[in-house]
């Protein structure tokens, strides 16, 4: 599936907020405009409808509660609302729009005031129905997290669960068993990648990283050979990479000695390759030589031209060099700019789109109309 369309009123930053989205979207904007915020959207989705447990009530107290999730601009208004527009790869339509608000007094639940799900024209899920006004506690749950109550919409329910969210930090990688801490649910920074990695068929994994193996032969200086194997006696997943050495076994080295930029770049190839749910990368260009950054959309756009499973992928980014890519398509481009009244989310406008055409890049048109105003003065306030 494709969302195509993306409306909030009240989320974080955002008071109220109507965005296109592409099967690629980059998004930029200055630090705390709501870049993270809006990828938090979707992730926010997969935690309600996730199967192995999830919920409304509990996505909105990993938040931090409702207070953290209402948009601070919002005065009058207590609801925040969530409305998505998909298309499937047949090409049928999909809405889903989901309201909720505190229950108002005593345990302050959550409480969904609005839940509704169409397909093509036809109506499959409209809330707060008979059922929820005789017995008010249903309202503390979607249907979409209900097993028994989303099985006329369990496509988008199942699509909605499988988002992937990619930040991974190289150290919680490197050093996971001298750290021995949890891994966070649903692994946001790559802690369990490799687990990953290892729960994949031997012949899907064979194939991804022969691919991935030929990149890294162009990205890395000496790069030979990447390759997984299990330790023989703790039985723990490892990667190995062979590099350029006049000895002929004395060039392997495991995922602890690795690059923090090959690593980032091995786990965003690894996910590009991995499944046709939405991906969600953020700042994909950390710890990356500015010259492999570059070429991030190109790689990305070959990916998806080759694989049978293309993902509908979302980019925060700050990187003048991965947005100064020829390749990246204009439309694709949103900018968040925060105001007095919360952030605004906009598309290119006829003159950047026209600047573009002429041979400029997006970074060079788009950047710095998404800077702060303000940085200039940062070294004068030391």
């Amino acid at each position: 599936m494709i969302i195509t369309n993306l409306k909030l009123k009240n989320w974080k930053n955002f008071k109220s907020a109507e965005i296109a989205l592409s099967d690629t979207t980059y998004i930029i904007g200055p630090n705390a405009a709501g870049k993270s915020n809006l990828l938090d959207v979707f992730r926010f989705l997969r935690d309600i409808a996730k199967q192995e447990g999830g919920g409304l009530q509990k996505a909105v107290s990993d938040r931090g509660g409702l207070s953290k999730l209402r948009c601070l601009h919002a005065r009058s208004d207590p609801r925040i609302s969530i409305d998505l527009s998909l298309v499937s790869p047949a090409g049928i339509k999909w809405h889903y729009h989901l309201e909720f608000r505190s229950e108002g007094k005593g345990a302050q639940r959550i409480f969904v005031s609005k839940e509704e799900v169409t397909k093509e024209d036809k109506v499959l899920l409209k809330r707060p129905d008979a059922d929820d006004r005789r017995d008010q506690t249903r309202l503390t749950q979607t249907h979409l997290e209900q097993i028994l109550a989303n099985e006329p919409f369990r496509e988008l329910a199942n699509f909605l669960s499988e988002t992937t969210y990619l930040h991974l930090v190289p150290q919680l990688l490197k050093f996971s068993q001298q750290i021995g801490g949890k891994i966070l649910e649903d692994d946001p920074f790559g802690q369990g990648f490799l687990e990953r990695v290892a729960r994949t068929s031997s012949r899907s994994r064979d194939s991804r990283l022969s691919k991935i193996e030929k990149v890294l032969q162009i990205a890395v200086a000496q790069f030979q050979e990447l390759a997984f194997e299990k330790d023989e006696f703790s039985g723990r997943p490892h990667l190995r990479v062979r590099f350029e050495h006049f000895r002929p076994n004395a060039g392997w080295q495991r995922e602890d000695q690795f690059s923090d930029g090959t690593l980032r770049l091995l786990a965003l190839l690894w996910s590009l390759l991995d499944g046709d749910a939405l991906l969600l990368l953020e700042e994909p260009e950390l710890s990356l030589n500015s010259s492999i950054v570059a070429e991030i959309p190109a790689m990305m756009q070959k990916i998806q031209r080759t694989t049978k499973r293309r993902r509908q992928i979302l980019i925060s980014t700050h990187s003048e060099a991965l947005l100064s890519n020829p390749g990246i398509n204009a439309a694709g481009v949103l900018v968040i700019m925060p105001s007095e009244n919360g952030s605004s989310v906009r598309g290119i406008t006829n003159s950047e789109k026209n600047a573009i055409l002429d041979g400029f890049s997006v970074a060079e048109v788009i950047l710095p109309a998404s800077r702060s105003a303000a940085a200039k003065q940062l070294s004068l306030a030391l």
